[in-house]
């Protein structure tokens, strides 16, 4: 099968198209700091080609949930090293997703002076846990002014440097799911009318130059891309607006020769969504990753119409540190159980067998 060939992947090579999918589960408890069993977690799964590991802030501002970790300080970098190291000692590899949240928090979830800040002052629908007070409703947060973009750009390139440090084969800008790369490219949320908002090209500016500075920093062929065409982040915008958007998006991504671009379904199943991912498919010339709730047969059946080069698999691999391996033999999955999926400890987090473990 095409998903258990080797796949060369900018400097690297993958032992298989096996993707493990970011995926947030909050147990950096002790100041957004990684810990051992993190470490662990990590390691359990190096079968995978590549491990795209949880969402980490690259700054105090970034934090908008309870116990998610960062990486924008040497203590957070040192703590790191522990999860690459164990992957790479099991013939893994990893890559960081930087994950700046903006409006999407609460300031009770927020380091001392950190703050909640987006592009304009439009508050996110719906309700964020917090640490002391429960569920609250998403307030409003401070327009970034020009100079906030600057600083904010410059904590993406900080945090790729400090990403490599630390020991990652590379990294993914979140460009996805509501953070604040895409509240900077939907119109719903960028009201601005200055060179970061308006029309659809000056709402790509914010991440274009943040993908700039960061493969300076350590290299396009280590800085891949997510982004996630009429999520549920995106459901007042014109679609329309997506398409043309994204395909720019992408036609441009081309010129930095990036690792990969990584095309997330999160929210409805609407057609247009996986008519414009075909779209993608077209325009961009390089590593495309699809992630979507794919089953292993229906993953096969992607790489062999050639829709993609490589396919992430997310919740299966909570269940299924093992996962590569039950794929090969045909052994069944574990099923999904939510209940612990955002807890602090190593229950539904790290205590998962391997398919007929003891």
């Amino acid at each position: 099968m095409r998903l258990f060939e080797h796949f060369h992947l900018g400097p690297y090579e993958l032992k298989n198209r096996i993707i493990m999918a970011p995926l947030t589960r909050r147990r950096a408890i002790d100041a957004n700091t990684p810990n051992e069993i993190m470490a662990k977690y990590y390691s359990q799964r190096s079968s995978a080609g590549l491990i795209i590991a949880e969402g980490t802030s690259p700054s105090p501002n970034g934090l908008g949930y309870t116990h998610i970790p960062g990486l924008f300080n040497k203590d957070q970098m040192n703590a790191w090293k522990k999860t690459t190291k164990a992957v790479h000692e099991n013939d893994g590899r990893i890559f960081l997703q930087v994950m700046h949240t903006g409006r999407v928090g609460h300031p009770n979830n927020l380091p001392e002076g950190g703050r909640l800040i987006a592009p304009s002052a439009v508050p996110q629908k719906g309700e964020v846990s917090t640490y002391d007070l429960g569920k609250q409703p998403y307030p409003v947060p401070e327009e970034m002014t020009l100079a906030d973009i600057a600083a904010t750009i410059e904590e993406f390139k900080t945090c790729a440097l400090l990403s490599d440090e630390a020991g990652f084969d590379g990294i993914e800008i979140h460009s996805a799911h509501g953070y604040i790369p895409n509240q900077f490219l939907n119109a719903s949320s960028n009201l601005r009318t200055d060179q970061y908002g308006g029309s659809s090209e000056n709402r790509l500016r914010f991440l274009l130059e943040i993908v700039e500075v960061c493969c300076r920093a350590i290299g396009s062929e280590r800085v891949g891309v997510r982004i996630s065409p009429y999520s549920y982040a995106e459901t007042d915008e014109d679609h329309t607006e997506i398409e043309y958007r994204y395909l720019k998006l992408s036609e441009i991504l081309n010129s930095y020769e990036l690792a990969y671009l990584h095309l997330s379904h999160m929210g409805d199943a609407l057609p247009e969504k996986f008519d414009l991912w075909k779209k993608i498919r077209e325009v961009y010339h390089d590593t495309l990753i699809l992630c979507g709730d794919f089953t292993k047969e229906s993953a096969e059946e992607k790489l062999i119409a050639g829709e993609a080069d490589l396919i992430a698999f997310g919740r299966d691999f909570i269940a299924n540190p093992d996962l590569v391996e039950r794929f090969e033999n045909n052994w069944p999955l574990n099923q999904r159980d939510r209940t612990h999926w955002y807890t602090h400890g190593s229950e539904g987090y790290s205590d998962f067998k391997k398919f007929n473990q003891d």
